[in-house]
C-alpha cells in the first residue's frame, strides 16, 4: 500500500512525542487543533511495543489503578519466554501493552472528538524504564 501523498488535503498525520516516562498514564491532549477537520475519525497508534493507547477518566485513582492492575495480572517476573531469551525485565511489559493495544480510533462529529463526559484518549508506557515514544496520529476523508 503507497503512502498517502502528505501535499494532499485528504491525509493528514502527526506525531507528538510522548515525555520518557516509566508505568505511568500520560494524557493525550490536544489530538486535532493541528489537523484539518475531516469528516473520518483519527488513528492514534503508539509505536513501540511496550506503550499502550486507550480511552479512561483520568484522573488520580485509575492512574494509579489500571498500572496496578496489570501488575496483578502480568506481574514482573523472570519467568516469561521473553525473559529467558533477553534478560531484560520487561517480558511482563510487552504483556500488558499487548492486552491494552497500541491504538485507538475516535469518532468524530461536526469536528469533534466523541468522547464521554469523563472520558480521555491516554498513553500508558508499560516498560520498566523511561521511554520517549512517538504518538502517530492520522486522520483521512473529505473536507
Amino acid at each position: 500500500m503507497a503512502s498517502p501523498d502528505p501535499h494532499d488535503t485528504r491525509y493528514a498525520s502527526r506525531s507528538p512525542r510522548a515525555q520518557p516516562q516509566r508505568r505511568r498514564l500520560c494524557l493525550i491532549r490536544d489530538l486535532h487543533p493541528q489537523l484539518p477537520v475531516l469528516s473520518l475519525p483519527p488513528f492514534i497508534f503508539n509505536v513501540g511495543s511496550t506503550g499502550a493507547i486507550g480511552t479512561i477518566e483520568f484522573e488520580p485513582g485509575l492512574q494509579q489503578d489500571l498500572p496496578a492492575m496489570l501488575d496483578k495480572l502480568f506481574p514482573p517476573s523472570r519467568e516469561y519466554g521473553h525473559e529467558q531469551a533477553w534478560h531484560d525485565g520487561n517480558g511482563h511489559s510487552h504483556l500488558q501493552a499487548t492486552m491494552l493495544g497500541p491504538s485507538l480510533t475516535v469518532p468524530i462529529k461536526e469536528g469533534n472528538l466523541v468522547l464521554g463526559t469523563w472520558q480521555q484518549v491516554f498513553h500508558l508506557e508499560c516498560d520498566v524504564k523511561p521511554r520517549q515514544r512517538t504518538i502517530v496520529i492520522t486522520v483521512t476523508g473529505e473536507e
